[in-house]
């Protein structure tokens, strides 16, 4: 059984049909469209899952959930040691370290600007502290991202890759031009075929 990717449109999973691209996996792709008045996802997804989220991953009868976790996973499962640093070495302590600043750091100032900015004037009390927020995390990326353009080493990880979500974002923001060095690495990702060809598979 092929791996099975339930992607949810404009969503997070996009990179990991990405990351499948670059390994070079076989795999299926089950769409779903967000409502297109609420933008959430439709109820079919909770057939898949209580919480109708996305991504969500399929192998050999297992579900998981997660975008860290899965990009995790297939590292381990079919990567072959590519796509992350040798096991036990400070490389590897800290391609797990920014797995998880993705989505549990870096995405969280973002969201509250999306929500805080849906209740009008009732939310302009929180704007310094969003503000700061996301200056404050991407200020950070920007100051540890390596010469050679990503985020450890010299190659691309699984963490440029969980990365590469939030990044995207916060350079479209109205901070955007703060961040070169990130402005340059959501291009250089942008100009990658797998990128590229997963694009085409998800927004197909």
């Amino acid at each position: 059984m092929a791996i099975r990717v339930h992607h949810l449109n404009k969503s997070r999973s996009q990179r990991i049909v990405w990351l499948l691209e670059e390994l070079g996996l076989p795999y299926e792709l089950v769409r779903y469209q967000r409502d297109a008045v609420t933008n959430f996802a439709p109820p079919e997804l909770k057939a898949i899952h209580p919480l109708g989220k996305s991504p969500l991953l399929e192998d050999d009868g297992v579900l998981i959930e997660e975008s860290g976790a899965i990009v995790q996973y297939l590292l381990d499962r079919y990567g072959k040691g590519a796509l992350q640093p040798a096991p036990g070495t400070p490389a590897a302590l800290r391609h797990l370290q920014l797995l998880h600043f993705a989505e549990g750091s870096a995405m969280i100032p973002l969201l509250l600007r999306i929500y805080v900015s849906r209740l009008g004037d009732g939310g302009v009390p929180l704007h310094g502290r969003i503000d700061s927020e996301v200056t404050n995390h991407f200020d950070y990326l920007e100051s540890i991202l390596e010469p050679s353009g990503y985020f450890i080493g010299d190659s691309l990880t699984g963490a440029d890759i969980m990365l590469s979500f939030p990044v995207g974002i916060a350079v479209k923001q109205a901070e955007g031009s703060r961040w070169p060095r990130l402005q340059a690495f959501t291009a250089a990702i942008e100009a990658r075929p797998a990128w590229q060809k997963a694009m085409v598979a998800t927004e197909g």
